[in-house]
This record gives C-alpha cells, sequence and structure tokens, in this order.
C-alpha cells in the first residue's frame, strides 16, 4: 500500500505539472541561503543582484574630447595658388616668409617689446572684396611650416564665412556652436588636419545673429579661454572687414597683433585711413598691399601682387608695402 507521504508528493507533482504555482517554489532568501566556498566563488559567474549593485556604485571617467580630422587636398590648394609644405619654391612663399616674421617674434615674445596676446592674430581689411581671407590662410599655412610653431585658423567672418570653401572642405560646426552652448568646448569642434601643426575652427553652422554673436560676452569669454589655453600656439582670425560692421572693432580689442589688407588701385586712402582708426588701440597693426603690380624686386612683388617692407603710416597708402602702423 501506498504511503500517505508517497501519494502526496505524486499529488505535488501533478499540480506542478499542470502549472500550479506553490509555495516550496519561491527561492529561499539570500540570508538562508548556503555560503559558496572560495573555490566556488573564484570561478562562478557574479550573480544578477550582485552585478546590478557594482554598476550602480562604479564610477565610469568620462572620455578624453578629441578633435575630428579634416582632409585638405594639397594639390589642389598650390593650384589655386595658396602656399602649401611641399610645393615648390615660389615667389608668394617668399613672400609670406618675410611677412610672417616680424608677427612670429612678437608672438613668441622675441621682439624689441613684449607684445600682450602676441600670439592672437587678426587678419581684416576696410571692405569686402580685398584678400583678407586668402592672406590668412596663406599666412596660417606658412606659419605651420615653422618647428616650433603650431597654428589654428579661425574663421571668423560670420557674415561671409569663405575660409573652409577655400579649403576645399565642408561647413562644419565651429565658433558660432561655441557662442551658443556652454557645453560645448574647443576641442569639441577644433578640426585637425592632414597638416602638420595645422587646425581649424570653422565658423559653425549659420545664425540669424550671428554678427551679434560675435560681439556678446561669450565671445570675450571664449577669447580669454583661448588666449590662456592655447598661449604656446599662434591664433589667426580671419575678422570681418572694419568698415562693414562694428563686431570686427570689439574683436580687434582683444587682439595682440593686426594685419590689415588692402587691395592696391581699389581701396581709396580715406577708407585705409578711417578703418585704421577703428584700430587704434591694438599696439602692432602690419597693413599688406595685395594685388599690386610688381616694380622691381624691392617692392617683393614676384608677380604676385604682394608686397611688404617697413615705414610711415602714410607711405604705405598708394605704394607697393606694408607698415606697422
Amino acid at each position: 500500500m501506498t504511503s500517505s507521504i508517497e501519494k502526496a508528493a505524486q499529488r505535488l507533482e501533478q499540480l506542478r505539472a499542470a502549472g500550479a504555482f506553490l509555495p516550496s517554489d519561491v527561492p529561499m532568501p539570500e540570508k538562508f541561503t548556503a555560503a559558496p566556498s572560495p573555490a566556488a566563488s573564484a570561478t562562478s559567474p557574479a550573480s544578477p543582484a550582485l552585478e546590478s549593485s557594482a554598476f550602480k556604485t562604479q564610477t565610469v571617467p568620462p572620455a578624453a574630447p578629441s578633435s575630428k580630422s579634416v582632409h585638405i587636398n594639397l594639390t589642389a590648394l598650390a593650384a589655386a595658388g595658396f602656399v602649401t609644405r611641399n610645393a615648390p619654391r615660389s615667389g608668394i612663399t617668399d613672400q609670406f616668409r618675410v611677412i610672417k616674421r616680424p608677427l612670429l617674434e612678437n608672438a613668441s615674445g622675441r621682439g624689441a617689446a613684449a607684445v600682450p596676446h602676441g600670439n592672437l592674430i587678426m587678419v581684416t581689411s576696410s571692405l569686402p572684396g580685398e584678400g583678407k581671407s586668402f592672406t590668412a590662410i596663406n599666412l596660417a599655412m606658412s606659419m605651420a611650416m615653422e618647428q616650433n610653431h603650431t597654428v589654428m585658423l579661425v574663421d571668423a567672418d560670420v557674415a561671409r564665412p569663405s575660409v573652409m570653401q577655400a579649403l576645399g572642405l565642408p561647413p562644419a560646426p565651429g565658433l558660432l556652436d561655441l557662442l551658443l552652448d556652454k557645453k560645448l568646448a574647443v576641442s569639441d569642434v577644433l578640426l585637425r588636419t592632414n597638416i602638420d601643426n595645422f587646425t581649424l575652427l570653422p565658423t559653425g553652422l549659420p545664425h540669424p545673429r550671428a554678427t551679434e554673436l560675435l560681439a556678446s560676452d561669450a565671445m570675450v569669454d571664449l577669447l580669454a579661454e583661448m588666449g590662456q589655453r592655447y598661449s604656446d600656439r599662434i591664433i589667426i582670425f580671419d575678422s570681418p572687414p572694419l568698415l562693414l560692421t562694428t563686431e570686427a572693432r570689439v574683436l580687434a580689442s582683444h587682439m595682440g597683433q593686426i594685419v590689415m589688407v588692402v587691395q592696391a588701385e581699389k581701396t581709396l586712402q580715406s577708407q585705409v585711413r578711417h578703418a585704421l582708426s577703428t584700430i587704434e588701440f591694438c599696439p602692432i597693426r602690419f597693413m599688406v598691399l595685395n594685388q599690386a603690380r610688381s616694380r622691381g624686386m624691392g617692392a617683393y612683388g614676384y608677380g604676385h601682387g604682394y608686397g611688404y617692407g617697413y615705414g610711415h603710416e602714410q607711405d604705405a597708402v598708394g605704394q607697393r608695402v606694408a607698415t606697422p602702423a
């Protein structure tokens, strides 16, 4: 005869087979389970409860920000008349070697006197179309050839950006995005290039208040940060023309050096003088006469129309020289 215990066990098995939930099926609380042996702990995976607890308390350090990379077609750039590292020696390359030298000396503190924020260089003009962006790119490319300097080129002409297009690159987040989003860092939008020692900060995405942003307190803070954080780097700003907007004058007030481009046989002397009067507070001002007709080696023309030299401000107007004003 089957015992009562055996009958009860059979009945339980029948209930389980039918899908019934029995109290004995509930797992025992953790405090009643036997502790695993050291050997078992070393080989068995952690329980889900322990994994969840570890996940909640573990702090994962944020990944270090890294700049994006872009590729500049140096062959196309050289064909367009720009200075490139591996291009054969040319007149324009030699001209920018002459133009950059005093700027580099001031930026590195080797000039006649110390220049505050000498590594912040603004390239501008009186009016649009005088060649300031062309000059800014060539100046940055020439400086990047130096062994002891790194260069950042900032497209700060927010109304008419042209640096990225001239370099054959698509638009990208940049300066305006930094001014709008305080969570962004310069490293988030800075572009590394295939040119040694040369990085780019684009204008950024279009914004209806772009010119106002350039004159905002956020821009002042950004310039202060860039001047301190990147004190060992030459930062070149392609800025708006001085007589077109007042934002360029605000930007100029934070620069250590200014290069003003003047188009030969087009820009009026009165326009040049007016533009210079708006940046009187900047201690170092150079002028470069663009598209000047070469008249011998004294003008450093080499057929490309760039002149550079030293003299008085009045001598710069109507002659093929550029002067520290």
